[in-house]
């Protein structure tokens, strides 16, 4: 079996808002084989940057598109796959989108091996995997535009069985006493039964993030997500050192020792993204985490294909804890079929079907097609 094509997709809604919301553009990836068997990944990025990456012609040395790179190769060998593609990218990568868009590449090259080898995508990933666990899901959403409108979306979200809330980006950083009445709403409306999580999308400084976190620590957050720039380590271990909510942070990175510098700062949570760290990476990064004595829990803000992918990697790397996106576009809800859905308890189980065990929705992708 040899790879014939790398096809990148790019699908994008009418009307795109300044808004940190992944699901309104989107990058998916497909490895074709000369067997006609393929397997699809998601880039989180720049769609339209990493698009280039990877459809790029052959140039000088270190300075490929990721598919001339991977063209008759063998898509089973997942590790020969990513060292051709980091030194064929190595003049103009080893950071950012070219990691990105390997990223979104090395999840279908899984999905293809799993449906190849005859395994769902978790099992493929760890051989030793039994029958499938069950991942606790959390709503993520951003925080409404009032205080009522929050109330009213952990309200709806509840009411869909959700076991654990996040709510992020919105009016957070306003003020203190903004921020801490937001937090409060939220949690008289989950109750004490449902986790709580505050994401403040890297919009306080130190100091506001030290005091605002000691003031809504009594609302029982599970974890503050992103309060400070991804730069900013030194403020990180400032923070962590002088709270005692878990800090959640590192969404933004691509390299292993990028995730290591977090956990070095005293970060609870790490939230790759395998759209941009690819299943090959997020194991070691789970591992990695472990020894830390830290959680790694996927930052998951995509289409199907993207949350999919994170169930599975959360069920082989041992994890508890996967985002799910609630936006209600079509890319975000209708792209992907075959979707694990949410049962009585909040919780979301990997598929047993070969791969990811989800499928594209042609009629979306024929309506919402970037060329």
């Amino acid at each position: 079996m040899r790879i014939t094509e790398v096809v990148a997709t790019q699908l994008r809604i009418p009307n795109v808002q300044n808004i940190f919301d992944g699901t309104q553009d989107v990058l998916i990836v497909e490895v074709r084989t000369d067997t006609g068997l393929s397997g699809f990944g998601e880039v989180v990025s720049s769609s339209y940057v990493a698009r280039s990456v990877i459809e790029a012609p052959c140039s000088g040395g270190g300075r490929h598109g990721l598919a001339e790179i991977l063209r008759g190769m063998d898509p089973l060998d997942t590790g020969a796959a990513w060292e051709a593609m980091r030194e064929g990218t190595a003049w103009y990568g080893r950071r950012g989108v070219a990691i990105h868009a390997m990223a979104g590449v090395d999840v279908a090259l899984w999905d293809l091996k799993a449906k190849a080898l005859g395994l769902p995508v978790y099992r493929a990933l760890d051989s030793q995997a039994g029958e499938p666990p069950r991942i606790k899901a959390y709503a993520s959403v951003l925080w409404g535009d009032s205080i009522e409108e929050t109330r009213t979306l952990a309200y709806s979200l509840c009411n869909e069985r959700f076991r654990a809330l996040k709510f992020g980006f919105g009016l957070i950083g306003t003020s203190r006493e903004y921020d801490v009445a937001m937090v409060q709403a939220a949690r008289e409306v989950v109750g004490g039964t449902r986790d709580l999580m505050v994401d403040v999308g890297r919009r306080w400084t130190v100091d506001d993030a030290i005091e605002r976190t000691n003031a809504i620590e009594p609302f029982d957050v599970g974890w503050v997500e992103e309060p400070l720039h991804p730069d900013d380590l030194e403020g990180y271990a400032r923070l962590t050192a002088a709270v005692s909510v878990p800090i959640a942070a590192a969404e933004t990175e691509e390299t292993i020792p990028q995730f290591e510098a977090f956990l070095q700062a005293g970060v609870k949570v790490v939230q790759p993204d395998l759209g941009r760290v690819g299943l090959s990476q997020g194991m070691k990064i789970a591992a990695l985490a472990r020894t830390y004595g830290a959680r790694c829990v996927p930052h998951c803000f995509g289409t199907g294909i993207n949350t999919a992918a994170s169930i599975h990697w959360m069920a082989a790397a041992g994890g508890d804890l996967v985002e799910y996106p609630m936006r209600t576009n079509a890319l975000c809800r209708d792209l992907a079929s075959g979707m694990p859905t949410l049962d009585e308890t909040g919780c979301v189980t990997p598929g047993t079907q070969a791969g990811l065990g989800v499928e594209l929705n042609d009629g979306i992708v024929k309506e919402h097609l970037f060329v």
